[in-house]
């Protein structure tokens, strides 16, 4: 499709004898094209599109067909399908060239039905890990009993997860058409998407900077200030997401900015994907030297203050490697034949969708204060029930029948 521009005589051709449906010689078809030409005097030169489509030198007032990209964003198109794209009469292309007949397929039907089992496993996914979301926020926003610095922590990393995974349920609504008239509202989208990308992964230092600080370093709690943390794990990923989101504005305002420009703007996104690698890194040094300590220092200590880090330390240890597994799998698909590519799609369909609720279930529901404070209110609940039972019950017992006649009897004999 690339090299279409070198032979645009030619591809005229065959244009025309798919617009007007002609059957004729091709020697024919290009004395029509020069008649064209030499009757208007005006034409449309040849350019390419934001997609890279090129289109070739045209006569004015024709509508030109060529078939779709086989493939774009990672997606493999049927090429069987047109894009067309009118010159209009004063010898300019119209404004944005049509690929509403441009569908995403898959190389075969086994193929197509493993992606749409994929993509049900993947709405599924997010839908169960944003109710475990919603509850653990709403676990941590009632007990109040538990909000310490380690659980606010939690409680922000739960935070972002639900933000992520709302505005992940946006992301459908972008289709090739809004992505091609590169509408404001989902450059915003794509926008928030990815700064709440970045403040899972901000959190997730935000929790192994305060463990490896507590356990490591052997700092007291008290000398920790929230507003930092606060800053680390929110104000940064906006400054981030900001310059990030001025480059493209400048340099590369195309397709909602989606994907990657092959030229020289290329590493644009690095501006946000390289931070959130480097704290992948030093979340894992992190994470070896608090191992390194708790097989040494902490292990003959049965407070339970150490064993609440040794139960963080752990639901660090299986959450770290997961967002840093899915992440490189979100950027780097191993797969090269069909069975490899059906692996990966299943694996990162799954891994993507269920992080919030891994999440949920080892910062929240097997955390020990949070199962302790929840069983405390529920036998302080039970308790208030029992005893509004019990008193309702002896309100409602009715004065027995000797008690009133002893009662009237002293009334009496007084009088």
């Amino acid at each position: 499709m690339r090299s279409g521009c070198k032979h645009g005589t030619m591809l005229l051709v065959q244009i025309l004898a798919v617009v007007q449906g002609h059957s004729l010689a091709s020697e024919s078809l290009l004395c029509e094209a020069e008649s064209l030409f030499n009757s208007t005097g005006v034409s449309c030169n040849a350019t390419r599109d934001s997609i890279g489509t090129c289109w070739p030198y045209s006569p004015a007032g024709t509508l030109v067909l060529l078939p779709c990209p086989e493939s774009f964003n990672g997606l493999r198109y049927d090429s069987s399908k047109s894009v067309f794209r009118e010159c209009l009469a004063n010898g300019l292309w119209a404004q944005r060239s049509n690929y509403s007949l441009c569908l995403p397929i898959i190389e075969s039907k086994k193929n197509s039905c493993y992606y749409n089992v994929a993509q049900i496993i993947n709405y599924v996914g997010h839908c169960i890990s944003l109710v475990a979301l919603v509850m653990a926020f709403v676990i941590f926003w009632c007990l109040r009993s538990i909000r310490c610095l380690r659980n606010t922590i939690h409680w922000n990393f739960v935070t972002t997860f639900i933000l992520r995974n709302t505005t992940y349920f946006l992301l459908p609504l972008i289709d090739v058409n809004t992505q091609l008239a590169n509408e404001i509202w989902c450059r915003v989208v794509i926008t928030v998407f990815n700064y709440f990308q970045v403040t899972n992964f901000f959190w997730m230092f935000v929790e192994g900077c305060y463990l490896h600080t507590v356990i490591v370093m052997t700092y007291s709690t008290d000398k920790f200030r929230k507003w930092l943390f606060l800053c680390l794990g929110w104000g940064i990923p906006v400054l981030i997401i900001t310059i990030w989101a001025l480059m493209k504005q400048h340099y590369e305002n195309k397709e909602c900015w989606f994907g990657e420009d092959p030229g020289t703007y290329k590493y644009i996104d690095y501006i946000y994907q390289g931070p959130i690698i480097l704290v992948l890194l030093v979340n894992f040094v992190f994470l070896f030297n608090i191992v390194r300590i708790l097989m040494t220092k902490l292990r003959a200590s049965k407070t339970s203050e150490t064993i609440q880090y040794r139960k963080a330390v752990k639901a660090t240890l299986v959450l770290l490697p997961l967002l840093g597994i899915t992440y490189i799998l979100y950027f780097v698909n191993f797969g090269r034949d069909e069975t490899s590519n059906i692996i990966f799609i299943f694996v990162n369909s799954f891994l993507m969708s269920f992080q919030g609720f891994f999440i949920s279930v080892f910062y929240c529901f097997l955390n020990g204060e949070v199962r302790m404070a929840i069983r405390k209110r529920w036998n302080h609940w039970m308790d208030n029930q029992s005893i509004r039972t019990r008193v309702s019950r002896a309100m409602s017992i009715p004065t027995s029948p000797t008690r009133m006649s002893i009662h009237s009897l002293k009334r009496n004999t007084s009088v």
